[in-house]
């Protein structure tokens, strides 16, 4: 009978190797396209990014702690345990921050001709890398405290103050674990959230406006059909969706990690803190008509 550690190692084991793959090969896929492929839509360059910081995630927080649950103790000092947590956190803040500007990007491309965002359209793409750069400065400068608080593993049992992550630990008090995550962490977090929130919802009008208008000039001949514009903005949404659920999920764990202390709920905030970058790829792979373009391309180019 498999123990309960084993069940959870071969469970992050999953997640992150099946996530990785998937982001790996979207990263192969818009890199080569690229070089020697079709065109890259601006949207293309995000989605780029997106798979590369996902897998920064996967990577740091799905392998320690699959190492940590199949026995593996003390494997990282205190500079493993500084490096794991600051990447992570960049690498997490990130994914929310390119998520939120392909929500942006894509309620930009679709808004009418006579909105205010109209005047944004032919710019918003020139914007895309400078963006990347100050995503990336202020992510690397916000998160910089956590290579002054996290230490390596706590083997003192007599510490209760602060948080043990099962491989490195967090020893600070609750009233300033409290005002960092507040003022410092969830701040910009909640910023992004309610930026991605209001357009998705300006999206959703757009499009609902757009399909009754399409109904009224085409009556009862409307096809079925969905246009590649459209899917692809069911892609950006749904992607939406599923981070603002998984972040406030784990958002929800993590405040319940500073009042009391937990096994479980360490290792299902791990977890669902990886849900997303595991499953975002594949949502692509399926959703995005283009990942199929440009794969048959690149193979037929290749053979």
């Amino acid at each position: 009978m498999i123990s309960k550690d084993i069940a959870l190692g071969l469970c992050f084991l999953f997640q992150t190797g099946l996530g990785a793959l998937g982001n790996s090969f979207l990263l192969w896929l818009y890199t080569i396209t690229f070089f020697i492929g079709p065109r890259l839509r601006p949207i293309d360059l995000l989605l780029t990014h997106l798979a590369f910081v996902n897998d920064l995630v996967l990577l740091s927080k799905g392998v320690p702690h699959t190492m940590s649950t199949l026995g593996l103790t003390n494997f990282l000092d205190d500079v493993g345990c500084k490096l794991i947590f600051y990447f992570h956190k960049v690498a997490r803040d990130l994914s929310l921050c390119t998520t939120c500007l392909l929500s942006s990007l894509q309620a930009i491309t679709l808004s009418p001709r006579n909105s205010w965002c109209a005047k944004l359209k032919s710019r918003a793409p020139k914007c895309i890398v400078p963006l990347f750069l100050l995503c990336w400065v202020f992510h690397l400068l916000k998160n910089i405290m956590i290579l002054t608080f996290v230490k390596g593993p706590v083997r003192d049992k007599n510490i209760t103050e602060g948080q043990d992550f099962i491989y490195c630990a967090v020893p600070f008090s609750a009233s300033l674990n409290i005002a960092m995550h507040i003022l410092i962490i969830f701040l910009p977090d909640l910023l992004c959230i309610g930026i991605m929130v209001g357009t998705s919802g300006y999206t959703v009008f757009l499009l609902y406006r757009h399909r009754q208008r399409v109904q009224y000039i085409h009556g009862n001949s409307l096809t079925s059909s969905v246009s590649p514009e459209t899917r692809a903005t069911q892609t950006v949404l749904l992607l939406v969706i599923l981070f603002v659920s998984f972040y406030c999920l784990n958002s929800i764990l993590m405040l319940c990690l500073l009042i009391g202390q937990s096994s479980w709920l360490v290792h299902t905030s791990a977890f669902l803190a990886a849900c997303f970058p595991a499953c975002s790829s594949f949502v692509l792979i399926v959703s995005d008509s283009h990942v199929y373009k440009n794969f048959w391309i690149l193979w037929e180019k290749m053979i």
